[in-house]
């Protein structure tokens, strides 16, 4: 139960009582009067739900130019050990309102690191699910395949109550026909002890691409996940196609974003939301210099290009890269190397906000589990020039539970969590 335990969601997660924006201007008014299923799951458990929190507008899919933790609603969410440095998105509010103590939780959304970025550079605790476990109905979609919404949290046990709270099956879900089947008491079956005997795989094909601290970051965990028990098995060869996965993925995230995005707009309020459609958002962000100012919209004209899902070229790609995500790649180094979980550092330092600076984003274990729609966990590692970086844990598809009970028993061995530093105060002198 979640009795008056405070909860934020993140502004694509429509509620009642609020309006849901996705940080756009075109959704500002938007309030159908209706809650999320998942909403409704965390109100019966007795959750208090405080409000909204910012994100990268329309979950960071409008522009590869995009600025992480911009909306044109809310603004630029900021890193609350750096001001200057990214809070990374989409879930940017969500992830800072847990760092900085607003809730112990807040419930975020991934389609391919939205969860786990922000959660890792803002040093807390962030959950993907298995694609399926939680209903994404009445959230603003990119992508079915790919979407699912999770916990963000101070630490693992309070994002395993929040996550045994919102899971379930959904009638106007298709995905989540298992999730009642497949769901467990999440906080029941964390186990201190669980890095005990457990084999774990190091993803050595992604670790060359962090930072110098991030990798020495990361040592010094294999070290700590060693001294409690776990078993470390090196794996250094990339899964078949691993390079031509992000290609297919983006031709599958393009054309599910056109058809979702219309299906959801159909479904609000038209004299709440003017724009029915993705050209009609199109057409409104071109005439708002608001929504401009700072980056454009070519994905979001790619994404009116497409075919369809019925476009042979969608369908091969989305067949292609799960395969080569899924079935060739998580679950056959899993079995090939007799692990029962994947590790690697989650992203480097939060990177600069100034487009100039060389201090860019590096490395990311988020792609494989995103286009598997299976389950990754970040906990945080440790410390990158002062900024926090997470070490995560990736399984098989509902393999849930065991991820999260290896995410806390490292947790509680290394307790590596530090909130970040109070903001000044002003001085209370008044001068003479």
């Amino acid at each position: 139960m979640l009795w008056n335990f405070p909860v934020l969601l993140k502004d694509n997660i429509e509620t009642a009582d609020m309006p849901t924006t996705a940080g756009s201007l075109a959704l500002v008014d938007n309030a159908p009067g209706r809650d999320a299923p998942l909403v409704t799951r965390l109100r019966e458990a007795g959750a208090i739900i405080l409000g909204k929190t910012n994100l990268s507008e329309w979950a960071n899919i409008r522009s590869n130019n995009s600025i992480s933790g911009w909306s044109g609603v809310g603004g630029q969410t900021r890193n609350p050990y750096d001001p200057a440095r990214t809070p990374c998105g989409s879930s940017s509010g969500s992830a800072v309102a847990v760092a900085i103590g607003l809730a112990p939780a807040a419930i975020g959304t991934e389609t391919d690191g939205s969860i786990t970025c922000p959660a890792s550079v803002n040093g807390v605790v962030g959950f993907k699910p298995t694609v399926g476990l939680v209903s994404r109905t009445h959230i603003v979609p990119i992508a079915h395949s790919q979407d699912t919404a999770g916990p963000i949290a101070a630490t693992v046990e309070d994002a395993a109550v929040v996550l045994t709270a919102i899971a379930g099956s959904d009638p106007l879900d298709p995905a989540t026909i298992e999730a009642d089947a497949r769901k467990v008491d999440y906080r029941a079956a964390l186990d201190a002890n669980s890095l005990q005997g457990a084999r774990l795989g190091v993803m050595r094909f992604l670790v060359s691409n962090y930072s110098t601290e991030t990798q020495a970051e990361f040592e010094r965990a294999l070290t700590n996940l060693r001294a409690a028990g776990a078993e470390i098995v090196e794996i250094t060869e990339a899964p078949e196609n691993f390079r031509q996965i992000g290609g297919w993925e983006l031709t599958v995230l393009l054309t599910e974003l056109k058809h979702d995005l219309n299906l959801y707009l159909a479904s609000t309020d038209p004299q709440q939301v003017r724009t029915r459609t993705l050209a009609e958002v199109i057409a409104f962000n071109a005439a708002e210099p608001r929504e401009t100012v700072l980056f454009g919209q070519e994905l979001f004209d790619r994404a009116e290009a497409t075919g369809g899902l019925d476009d042979p070229a969608y369908v091969e790609a989305r067949e292609r890269s799960f395969r080569a995500a899924g079935p060739d790649g998580i679950d056959r180094m899993m079995a090939t190397h007799g692990v029962v979980a994947l590790t690697a550092p989650t992203t480097s330092r939060a990177w600069t906000n100034d487009r100039e600076d060389d201090d860019n984003a590096q490395g990311s274990a988020s792609r494989l589990a995103a286009v598997a729609g299976y389950p990754h966990l970040t906990v945080p590692m440790g410390f990158d020039r002062g900024m926090p970086v997470g070490l995560s844990f990736i399984g098989g598809k509902w393999d849930d539970a065991r991820i999260l009970s290896l995410g806390h028993a490292y947790e509680q061995a290394t307790h590596e969590r530090r909130p970040p530093p109070a903001p000044a105060q002003p001085s209370s002198s008044t001068g003479g």
